[in-house]
């Protein structure tokens, strides 16, 4: 019996592996982004609204 298509793979370049590689190179802010904050202190109130007891 002669094997499956499949099974006679030529061995891959390691394509996945370099991209992976560069990627994991690349600098901190790709990873690392400051979100953009919003104006004035809009968490500390929603929080405070919660405390309040008040909703929406």
């Amino acid at each position: 019996m002669s094997r499956h298509l499949a099974d006679k793979r030529s061995p891959s370049e390691g394509g996945r592996v370099k991209m992976f590689l560069k990627i994991a190179r690349s600098p901190r802010a790709i990873w690392h982004r400051d979100a953009a904050r919003p104006a004035g202190n809009r968490r500390l109130m929603e929080f405070l609204r919660i405390e309040r007891g008040r909703t929406a």
